[in-house]
């Protein structure tokens, strides 16, 4: 089975995501834009897209599908311990641009970025429409982790994080489920998954399985309540 290409279709279509390779896993399609449009359909769909730079622009849709419940991340001992005593505090959208820099940023492993700059424009186009939106974790005036991701109807999924302090991604990530649940947001799309994620609760479901949820979810209204000012982590503890 071919991938096909997007050029000549409109924004907003897409083959259809069972079709995708198996090998590699979840490769859809190729070309198009990151226009919002396409960007919007596409996580709509459960497709998302994944290219390094200088490479075409590829469309995902894996099997299965790396998942968190928002009622689901694993809280460790170490980490509970950790919370009582933390005083760091937490946001969303009071820094979008610096988060997405940091999640772009080279890795301590040598290893590359897949979030090109024509990438971080995308989605900060996103952001700017109200679909995009990152989770901020502050050590004082200090961005020391975070992630951010995209929200369609009752959907998030989140795209990267990054940490620069001992715990601060499983903060962030802690803080987006805890926001999620308070909002009706059932799952937490991972994507794929990675043994860090595993170990925080993640579950993999049938791609046929997550497609039909979100087909119910993405058609509900968007959220428009995201939290606003500064929160102690803290009480992430009882959440």
């Amino acid at each position: 089975m071919r991938i096909q290409s997007l050029d000549a279709l409109p924004p907003g279509i897409f083959p259809d995501p069972q079709r995708a390779l198996s090998d590699p896993n979840g490769l859809l399609a190729f070309g198009g834009d990151l226009s919002p449009q396409r960007l919007v359909a596409a996580y709509a769909l459960g497709i998302f897209p994944w290219y390094s730079e200088g490479d075409p622009l590829l469309w995902w849709s894996p099997d299965p599908r790396c998942v968190f419940a928002s009622n689901g991340v694993h809280v460790s001992h170490s980490l509970a311990k950790f919370l009582r005593h933390c005083d760091w505090r937490w946001s969303m959208d009071r820094a979008f641009d610096d988060v997405i820099r940091a999640c772009a940023a080279p890795r301590a492993d040598g290893g590359g970025t897949w979030i090109t700059s024509d990438m971080q424009i995308a989605y900060g186009n996103l952001h700017a429409l109200g679909h995009a939106h990152s989770l901020e974790v502050w050590e004082d005036d200090e961005l020391i982790g975070g992630l951010y991701g995209i929200s369609v109807g009752r959907m998030f999924s989140a795209e990267s994080m990054f940490s620069r302090r001992a715990n601060a991604s499983k903060v962030a990530l802690l803080a987006l489920a805890h926001t999620l649940r308070e909002r009706g947001f059932p799952w937490i799309d991972a994507q794929v998954p990675n043994p860090h994620l595993l170990r925080m609760g993640a579950q993999l479901l049938p791609r046929r399985r997550f497609l039909r949820d979100l087909a119910q979810l993405a058609a509900q209204p968007e959220s428009n309540d995201w939290p606003r000012g500064l929160s102690p982590v803290s009480l992430l503890r009882n959440a």
